[in-house]
């Protein structure tokens, strides 16, 4: 989770703060065409090709790309002064929830995006159309083990399944996972964790299997620990784990139970280009393109019609079909963004005991 700065005084040094955030953008101050933003790597090379390339050829105009790293305070300070250089950003859930209630985003008209009911639950938000779906899902070597697990109950089982176990070094996911573990239904998960005790019943959950557990910090650790036979399974990015099938590794997913969420679009507010924006958000929601990225990159497609169109081999690894939704946790934004420092220190502090 990515949490916004503090306001700064006013004066010289806020002065001096503003040209340091701007700087950056310059390169696409005053550019006649929209400036999108994304997180750069394979995925934004994948949207490139499947959404950006052909909106422009039908929309008639270029598109300039840039990359960062989520930084908010960069578009805090363009909204904040109306100097707007980028138009449409990337953006994960809480970010996009503080975002909109703060201003700094434009709100989407959806009778002219094209509408809400297309599209899987959630991705239709005030301010952002969800981008991509990604999924958190539990992974194995499937040449390791002959009986496959089937839940998180199994992770947790050490005398089944005895080895060390991989998960995220954060409190996300992982309190989530712990529940689940104990016997809650999906649908009562973040109902449990906001109760009293039930973090407390988390935390104890993850006291019976810590010593056993492996944590990583980089999305690429699991799927790499897994091949190297460091770990019996793991939590772990679903794509990662699709990639690494696809490179000849017999990985393989249990995606009920797995946890999923979104990346969205979002448009600065005072951008120059938002209605081209919002057409491009179109255009990306279309079935069609989204199915290009899929082949491009195993991560969800938001509309409902390209999740029921997948194949059953791009169908296991992917959070969003309806099979995978029925049987998956969507993360509760709001509960991350209201507890999510608390929650964050109290485990930082429980992982070093």
């Amino acid at each position: 989770m990515r949490y916004d700065s503090p306001r700064h005084s006013t004066g010289l040094p806020r002065l001096f703060l503003l040209i340091a955030l701007l700087a950056p953008a310059f390169v696409a101050q005053g550019a006649p065409d929209m400036v999108v933003v994304g997180y750069g790597g394979d995925g934004q090379k994948a949207q490139d090709e499947a959404f950006f390339k052909p909106f422009a050829a039908e929309d008639g105009k270029p598109i300039i790309q840039s990359e960062y790293n989520g930084e908010m305070a960069r578009i805090r300070v363009m909204a904040d002064t109306g100097h707007v250089d980028w138009d449409l950003v990337q953006i994960e859930g809480p970010d996009l929830v503080r975002g909109c209630e703060s201003g700094l985003f434009e709100r989407l008209d959806w009778q002219r995006i094209g509408g809400r009911d297309r599209l899987v639950d959630d991705a239709a938000q005030e301010c952002g159309s969800a981008a991509l779906v990604w999924g958190v899902a539990l992974a194995y070597d499937a040449d390791r083990l002959q009986s496959p697990p089937t839940s998180w109950a199994d992770f947790w089982d050490l005398e089944k399944f005895p080895g060390k176990r991989g998960l995220r070094k954060r409190a996300v996911y992982n309190l989530e996972f712990a529940v689940l573990a104990d016997g809650v239904p999906v649908g009562e998960v973040y109902k449990v964790l906001a109760s009293p005790g039930g973090v407390d019943r988390a935390f104890a959950k993850l006291d019976r299997i810590k010593s056993q557990i492996q944590w990583w910090e980089a999305g690429a650790q699991p799927a790499q620990w897994l091949a190297a036979g460091d770990v019996v399974m793991t939590s772990s990015y679903s794509g990662r784990v699709a990639a690494a099938h696809r490179a000849g590794r017999n990985l393989d997913l249990v995606l009920p139970g797995s946890l999923y969420g979104m990346d969205y679009w979002a448009i600065i507010k005072g951008s120059r280009h938002a209605q081209r924006a919002e057409r491009l958000i179109a255009f990306a929601n279309r079935k069609e393109p989204q199915l290009a990225y899929i082949q491009r990159i195993p991560y969800g497609p938001t509309n409902r019609d390209a999740a029921a169109a997948l194949d059953a081999e791009q169908a296991r690894w992917i959070p969003a079909t309806p099979q995978a939704l029925a049987a998956s946790l969507p993360m509760d934004v709001e509960f991350w963004v209201d507890h999510g420092e608390e929650l964050e220190e109290r485990f930082n502090a429980w992982a070093v005991r």
